[in-house]
């Protein structure tokens, strides 16, 4: 259990988790443009390959960007530059959300740390992208595409949780 002069700390924890969340977000970002691309582009054959998804495609971030920005201005949507960007703005808030709710957790519960975070990771990976993504019509279904189609985005949430733990760990010995 984490804990500083053997008190548990829940704010410090979650404070930790956010460090830890923002910058496993850009690692898991690095990852997937990087050895993730390559791991998935050697798992498909030459056919798939030529359908992979355009810089023009909408992500999951981008789409609950533009959502947000039409419920907070009443029916306004941002343009394809702007859902890259808000894209960010979301793929960035949700690292640093879960990132610190992890954080506090960890404070009076060891479970989620792990396997070092890869624990943290497949639940984020199964409860987000194969539940909620579809479930709110942000992208297809498990069912509707390749198991393979999901190798990078599950590997990169390994990636995201192993970072989270080090860095929260790192963050929290300090605080």
């Amino acid at each position: 259990m984490s804990s500083h002069n053997g008190k548990h700390h829940p704010v410090r924890g979650a404070m930790a988790g956010v460090a830890g969340g923002l910058i496993a977000s850009w690692v898991m970002n690095e990852f997937i443009s990087g050895p993730g691309k390559k791991i998935q582009e050697s798992m498909q054959d030459p056919q798939q390959q030529n359908g992979q998804k355009s810089s023009e495609e909408e992500t999951a971030t981008m789409k609950t960007a533009d959502a947000i920005v039409e419920t907070v201005t009443g029916g306004q949507h941002l343009s394809h530059e702007g859902k890259q960007k808000g894209g960010v703005v979301v793929h960035y808030g949700y690292g640093a959300l879960m990132g610190g709710l992890y954080g506090g957790l960890v404070e009076y519960w060891k479970a989620p740390k792990a396997g070092l975070g890869t624990v943290f990771g497949s639940v984020l990976f199964g409860a987000g992208d194969l539940l909620a993504v579809p479930a709110l019509n942000l992208g297809p279904s498990p069912t509707e595409q390749p198991a393979t189609s999901q190798t990078n985005s599950f590997l990169a949430h390994l990636v995201y949780g192993t970072t989270t733990e080090l860095a929260r760990r790192a963050v929290r010995a300090v605080l």
